[in-house]
């Protein structure tokens, strides 16, 4: 008897774990409809955010580009002051203490004095990007050149003296005066105020370069200028 009743029991039992089992799969796909269904929109927000990730605006560091295209422009020659100088020099010469000869040359010399500012002294610092447009800090103004110019130059005067006793040194004569001549163009040039010249033609032509470039609110600021005489 108890053997024939025991393959009901086995079929009673898997009824019942399949039951058990079915109903908490049913439990369990229930409660993830259920929460799908409170989330509702952040779920969905979710999925398109995988599906369809953003992508921020690209970031450009304009103010690099600023600097780049300054310091293309390398020095910046705003001012060129040109002079004509009269230097005479001579030299003697001496038996004992006795002066026997003196040699006279007088020099006609043109100098060139320019003053700019080294844009390549710019940094990122010096770079502020404000709305709609940019503020720049230029570098102090210097000496950027200061020569003689041999082909508008000439020996106006060359004389050894009496039985030509002098000594005969004229590429000597000639080579201090040119060398007494730029010093006095460029101390002339100092005085004249050469460098505050430089400083504000260079503010204008930096303006003029920024604006070729579309930007429109442009600000420069100048720094003072040193010692002209040291440049």
């Amino acid at each position: 008897m108890n053997t024939s009743k025991s393959p009901d029991l086995h079929t009673s039992l898997f009824k019942n774990f399949w039951l058990l089992t079915g109903g908490g799969i049913s439990l369990i796909i229930l409660t993830i409809v259920l929460t799908l269904w409170r989330s509702g929109n952040q779920f969905i927000h979710t999925v398109n955010s995988l599906l369809y990730p953003t992508v921020s605006n690209p970031q450009v560091d304009t103010s690099n580009l600023i600097i780049q295209q300054i310091r293309g422009v390398s020095d910046l020659t705003t001012t060129v002051f040109v002079m004509d100088a009269v230097v005479p020099t001579s030299s003697q010469r001496q038996i004992g203490n006795w002066v026997v000869g003196e040699t006279n040359l007088l020099y006609i010399a043109r100098g060139e004095v320019k003053a700019g500012i080294d844009l390549s002294e710019i940094d990122q610092d010096d770079v502020s990007i404000i709305p709609n447009g940019v503020q720049i800090q230029l570098p102090p103004p210097s000496i950027i050149d200061s020569k003689i110019d041999v082909h508008n130059s000439q020996v106006y005067d060359y004389d050894r003296g009496f039985l030509n006793l002098g000594p005969d040194v004229a590429p000597q004569l000639q080579t201090e005066a040119q060398r007494q001549t730029l010093t006095k163009i460029v101390t002339t040039a100092c005085n004249q105020g050469i460098l505050v010249q430089a400083n504000e033609r260079a503010k204008i032509l930096v303006t003029q370069l920024l604006q070729t470039s579309g930007y429109d609110n442009i600000h420069i600021e100048i720094s003072p200028p040193e010692d002209c005489y040291q440049s």
